[in-house]
């Protein structure tokens, strides 16, 4: 059975969802928003992930390189395309949308979006610290 995993990043802990290819919960955690706790947390899993999905942001971008040069195949997801697939949902919370990030990798029901290289994020975010915009 293939297994799919969500990640909904906040600056200081991310929540993380585990589901199956049938869609049920297999496991939940809140994680520290850092590549080594998530890595680690991922690792000490004793099944393989086919796919781990989280939503392009600010926050994500190192965690995505991270996991990527770490060998684990994850997915940058577009902002919006995720927040029109969650507006059905009565009551919004960190759990529920790892959940519903890991649901949307599971179905293929997601658009990737390029995560640009370190070196090039670099001078962007220079320029926004000092008030550049």
């Amino acid at each position: 059975m293939e297994y799919y995993a969500g990640i909904d990043v906040s600056l200081e802990s991310s929540s993380v969802c585990v589901v199956d290819g049938s869609g049920r919960i297999i496991r939940e955690a809140k994680v520290g928003s850092e590549p080594a706790a998530l890595l680690a947390w991922f690792k000490g899993l004793e099944f393989d992930l086919a796919r781990i999905g989280l939503e392009a942001g600010p926050l994500s971008q190192w965690l995505y390189a991270s996991m990527r040069d770490a060998g684990l195949t994850v997915e940058l997801l577009e902002t919006r395309h995720v927040r029109d697939a969650f507006k059905a949902m009565p009551v919004k919370t960190d759990r529920k949308d790892a959940l519903g990030i890991a649901q949307l990798i599971r179905l293929g029901w997601f658009r990737s979006v390029h995560c640009k290289s370190l070196p090039a994020q670099e001078p962007r975010a220079v320029l926004t610290a000092c008030g550049f915009r």
